[in-house]
């Protein structure tokens, strides 16, 4: 066993050990593997879940955070391939939000047999407009937001927990996001922001090979609905499922969404509507 790779990314095993199919969950930004509680619960009796926090969030080794190595999401899916090999998995499904859909389909071009089917919930190749693409974001918007961490990084997740949350009727959420938040060494916090937010993998999406489910909430300030709907264009054979829920983080808050996307991918695939 390598021990190193349990501690960087806080590895965990969990569900039916012995079951055939293999669900893997890669949390977003802000936030570790305890995001996905709600969800995971619904899949413990019939697959086996691995669950990881990303190097330098979570209960991950900060020790193991290279600044060098995660300037680019490539790192992270070189942790992620690592991951898999170390449990020998083959054929397992991916399910990843925000950030981490792109690492999951970075891995699953490195990597063609570890995964057999993806989801990636509020993913987004840019987050830059560019000609001809809406990603959300200006340049001014991103040196903003940037400086806004630098400046009182605890005052900025406050505010942006609750713009990236939603869900104003229920406080509960963005203040435990918010605290999520801050608990990151706001260094790595900004690094990881600038690698996410400067990040662009459109040229990659063309090369994904493997059946990818889609799922875009409303009112998601960081990856307006248009960077789904690209995404399902450029995705060959990808579905795009529009679910009844609001902000950046739908599997926390509305799960019972998640689950039925996901059981009814699980079940029948992408070809079918």
């Amino acid at each position: 066993m390598n021990r190193d790779v349990y501690k960087r990314n806080n590895l965990k095993v969990e569900g039916n050990l012995s079951a055939r199919c293999c669900l893997v969950f890669g949390h977003g930004f802000g936030t570790d593997q305890t995001a996905w509680q709600a969800v995971k619960a619904a899949f413990a009796q019939d697959y086996k879940l691995v669950l990881y926090d990303n190097t330098g969030a979570g209960a991950a080794e900060a020790a193991y955070y290279d600044p060098q190595k995660y300037n680019t999401l490539q790192g992270y899916a070189g942790d992620l391939v690592e991951i898999c090999r170390e449990l020998e998995l083959e054929g397992a499904v991916y399910i990843g939000h925000s950030a981490s859909g792109m690492i999951g389909l970075l891995a699953s071009v490195q990597a063609p047999r570890i995964f057999s089917k993806m989801v990636l919930i509020g993913a987004s190749p840019r987050y830059l407009n560019d000609t001809d693409y809406i990603g959300g974001f200006s340049d001014a918007d991103l040196d903003g937001l940037f400086e806004a961490m630098q400046i009182d990084y605890l005052s900025w997740a406050s505010g942006f927990s609750r713009v990236a949350m939603q869900n104003e009727e229920r406080p509960g959420l963005s203040t435990s996001f918010a605290q999520s938040l801050q608990s990151l060494r706001p260094d790595i916090a900004l690094d990881v922001a600038r690698t996410i937010f400067r990040s662009d993998f459109r040229s990659v999406l063309e090369t994904v090979s493997l059946p990818v489910l889609l799922i875009q909430a409303q009112k998601d300030i960081a990856v307006p609905e248009e960077v789904a709907h690209y995404l399902n264009r450029h995705i060959k054979g990808s579905k795009l499922v529009l679910v009844d829920a609001e902000g950046h983080f739908p599997h926390i808050s509305a799960p019972s969404e998640i689950i039925k996307a996901v059981t009814i991918f699980l079940n029948s695939g992408v070809d079918e509507d």
